[in-house]
């Protein structure tokens, strides 16, 4: 059964040292670019519902960490990405894309600023790319890109309490709060206005140096990955590996909602975005799906999509997992042509979908 349902894209590796915690009792490591954290400690439903609780902590430190300091760093980061960072205020959090030349989605950076450097983690392998992109837009600004993966480690837990200066003064930790599915301050809404069900999310990653890890992680109850991979799925929330393929345009993924600035100024992508948005939707949307439940295997992250009656796929599946009351769950990335009343298979598993991003 596969039910680690990060996705391992090609050409990445592995972030970051092995976590001491996969030496704990019950620990068992997750697959591909998360191998080094823990999938679950002995009982993934339970370990569901202690974080719906507000209890527990998600060992993350497979995401990597890039720190940038210098006084031009936030207007240097709002130039390039489509968030506005300019006037970021300390202990802020917020979420920022960079797009390629044609709006591709190509990092997802979760970013808060302490006054004095801007910390971004980012996802699974991805730092060392980021870094050196950064690197090759620094240009004459004063401005320094460290990353620093190897040296903190990121650790998540249920609650949306802001960072603080006493955090990263006392403990050395600064915390990004997810937004996630908050409106941004110029954002749009791909879902059509309706009831979210991800209005309770409540999550945040906090920095802590590598060193400190083992006294952070240690005096709370471990949680794995497969629990918070089930709650993030029932709350609609893309993630920046799992739902991104080479093609990936934020609108599919109704990222425009907490990612994107629609009036910040001129980025890379920033056509791709304005066009889409404003003449047009998207060639493709992201559904929510209830799987059968009958067999004892759930499908594979990236089985083909299809219709009842057809063979050709009209869509993958980018994230599966068992939830504790709604049972086989997922995300699928779908053509935007597929009807919504669509009787759908995925992997040969027959599954009733929600749309997420309106067709």
């Amino acid at each position: 059964m596969n039910e680690d349902v990060r996705n391992e894209t090609p050409n990445e590796s592995t972030s970051g040292p092995a976590s001491p915690a996969l030496t704990w009792p019950g620990a068992v490591a997750a697959d591909g670019v998360w191998s080094n954290v823990a999938a679950h400690y002995g009982d993934p439903l339970r370990e569901q519902k202690m974080l719906e609780d507000g209890v527990g902590a998600v060992d993350l430190s497979s995401r990597g960490v890039v720190r940038v300091s210098g006084p031009d760093r936030l207007n240097w980061l709002h130039s390039m990405t489509t968030q506005h960072l300019a006037t970021l205020a300390p202990f802020t959090s917020t979420q920022a894309l960079v797009l390629g030349p044609k709006g591709h989605v190509e990092y997802d950076l979760h970013v808060v600023d302490d006054g004095e450097r801007t910390w971004i983690t980012t996802d699974p392998g991805k730092a060392a790319g980021l870094a050196e992109f950064l690197e090759r837009m620094r240009f004459m600004l004063r401005v320094e890109v460290e990353d620093l993966t190897d040296s903190y480690a990121v650790i998540g837990e249920p609650t949306a309490a802001p960072s603080t200066p006493e955090e990263l003064r006392e403990r050395g930790v600064i915390a990004w709060v997810d937004p996630w599915p908050r409106m941004g301050e110029d954002s749009a809404d791909y879902s059509g206005g309706v009831e979210h069900p991800g209005a309770d999310w409540a999550w945040r990653e906090i920095v802590v140096p590598r060193e400190r890890f083992v006294e952070e992680f240690g005096d709370r109850a471990p949680v794995g990955l497969w629990a918070l991979e089930a709650l993030r799925v029932n709350a609609w929330h893309p993630d920046g590996l799992a739902e991104v393929d080479h093609r990936t345009i934020p609108h599919e993924l109704d990222l425009l909602r907490t990612a994107v600035h629609l009036h910040k100024g001129c980025y890379r992508g920033q056509e791709t975005i304005a066009r889409v948005h404003n003449l047009g939707r998207p060639p493709r949307r992201l559904a929510f799906v209830h799987l059968d439940g009958s067999g004892h295997t759930l499908p594979d992250v990236g089985a083909d999509v299809t219709v009842a009656g057809t063979e050709r796929p009209v869509g993958r599946l980018t994230s599966v997992a068992r939830h504790h009351v709604d049972g086989p769950i997922g995300l699928v990335v779908l053509k935007r042509s597929t009807p919504v009343d669509a009787e759908l298979y995925v992997g040969g598993v027959a599954a009733a979908q929600t749309p997420i991003v309106q067709p």
